[in-house]
């Protein structure tokens, strides 16, 4: 870490080290994320109609950018994601009685925010309107500041290579490719990231909420197309599209809700809202995504594109605006699910029942409001829409639970209805054996609305069913009656 010049005691460098200020760069280094970013999505999310102002304010430079992102949002600087071993070290360093500055490209009014939250810096030296403060212009500052006392300096990037340089004492946190290698040319000391990135994105994709797409393959299952292999070739083709869009879609959905994200006492955990992935790595992994979702979707026909452009569509409504509607939130999400079905009914070119569709929106309804009511569930008492970022507040609890109730008993209904009717005559050898169904599907519902009112229920209760193992057992008893009742 010391780079002092040779024939100075021990003594002198303790001297001299002490009388130095410390500087601390903020995005990547202090905190695990990038502020620029951050305020875009937070624009997003609090008023999406100032992004059309995003590229004027790039075309004036990226101060003026930084500024006018920061100018127009409500933000928490105690939400933010901070590297515990920078802030540790500081604090070491505040109790020595060191001088320090948080000097960061940020705008000056988030800057500001951090340092009031921390409570650790002498002073803030950030960006304005017209200056953006990084690199060469952050290094005169700082010099202009110093003199020939010297400083020392935290920084992560390759805008920081010139400030490590000029410092007496370099710290390198988090590095990118180019300040890792000056790093170990120079022999500085690391904080690394910790963490793998690769992990975080795959988790960021959450590949087991895949497991809702298998719903393409259920208008082939009830037609008994199991053995045709050119339409299972294309469900495929359809579940992989649906599931890549789908983990692009989740992607964007988490950039948006940051802050929900991160007031959440399990949610805080995900990749960007915990700051293990960057925001710009993400985008990518979201692009590359859509662009898979794409190619699989021209091997299918026009149709099933127009299915999954429209799902886009909902999705991306639903995350900027439409999950902060009240009851709108939960119908969107029980049509989204029902698209998948018709999904599957475009990829395969096979026929949608009335009663299916009617079957699917009542029971999906049903699941949506077990979601509503366990996220308000962990909120708590006194749980208001500022807080949980939806159209709910805790006196709705008893009032979603009715809904959920009667919406999966209004499912069961459905289902009886259209055992009772000539069309299962036509697809079943032995309707009767279909029946059980009926009590098998009561006993999911209710048990799931058991355990939500427990407080038992995991915040997705698809992923639930599908983990959980009497559920299992459930749809496997269900299946073989399903089989039975077709080919017996």
């Amino acid at each position: 870490m010391s780079r002092l010049r040779m024939g100075d005691s021990s003594l002198d460098a303790r001297v001299d080290q002490k009388d130095r200020p410390i500087f601390v760069d903020l995005d990547g280094t202090l905190i695990k994320t990038d502020l620029l970013w951050e305020t875009l999505f937070l624009t997003a999310r609090q008023s999406p109609a100032r992004l059309r102002h995003v590229f004027g304010w790039r075309a004036e430079g990226k101060a003026r950018l930084k500024a006018g992102l920061a100018g127009g949002i409500e933000f928490d600087a105690a939400l933010l994601p901070y590297r515990e071993e920078v802030v540790a070290a500081l604090r070491r360093a505040k109790a020595d009685g060191r001088r320090i500055v948080l000097a960061t490209g940020s705008n000056e009014r988030l800057a500001h925010a951090v340092a009031d939250h921390l409570g650790l810096f002498d002073e803030v030296m950030a960006s304005c309107d017209d200056v953006n403060l990084t690199s060469s212009r952050k290094l005169e500052r700082i010099v202009a500041t110093c003199g020939e006392d010297g400083f020392d300096y935290f920084g992560n990037s390759h805008d920081d290579i010139c400030l490590l340089d000029a410092a007496a004492e370099a710290t390198v946190v988090a590095p990118d490719r180019v300040a890792r290698r000056w790093q170990q040319k120079s022999g500085a000391d690391l904080i690394t990231a910790g963490g793998d990135p690769a992990r975080a994105a795959l988790k960021a994709m959450r590949p087991h909420q895949w497991a809702k797409n298998v719903l393409i393959f259920v208008p082939m299952v009830l037609t008994h197309e199991f053995l045709n292999f050119g339409m299972l070739f294309e469900a495929l083709a359809a579940f992989f599209a649906f599931s890549f869009a789908a983990s692009a879609v989740y992607i964007l959905n988490d950039l948006v809700d940051l802050t929900a994200d991160r007031k959440h006492k399990t949610k805080r955990n995900r990749p960007f809202a915990s700051g293990t992935l960057k925001i710009p790595d993400g985008l990518k992994l979201a692009g590359g995504l859509f662009g898979a979702s794409l190619l699989l979707s021209l091997l299918l026909p026009w149709a099933f594109l127009g299915v999954l452009a429209g799902y886009l569509v909902a999705t991306t409504a639903y995350s900027l605006f439409i999950k902060r509607m009240l009851l709108i939130d939960v119908l969107t999400l029980a049509g989204l699910y029902t698209t998948r079905i018709m999904a599957g009914v475009a990829a395969t070119d096979v026929s949608v029942s009335f009663w299916l569709l009617a079957f699917s929106l009542f029971f999906f309804l049903s699941l949506a409001l077990v979601k509503r009511y366990t996220e308000l569930m962990d909120f708590g008492t006194g749980a208001e829409r500022s807080k949980t970022g939806r159209g709910y507040v805790d006196a709705d609890l008893e009032t979603l639970a009715q809904a959920g109730m009667t919406s999966g008993f209004a499912a069961v209904m459905v289902l009886a209805l259209y055992i009772n009717s000539p069309e299962v005559l036509t697809h079943y050898n032995v309707p009767w054996l279909v029946w059980p169904l009926c009590p098998i599907l009561l006993y999911l519902i209710v048990r799931i609305w058991v355990l939500a009112r427990r407080n038992q229920m995991h915040d997705d209760p698809v992923v639930f069913i599908l983990q959980d193992w009497r559920s299992q057992m459930m749809i496997a008893i269900g299946g073989l009656m399903f089989l039975l009742a077709a080919y017996a």
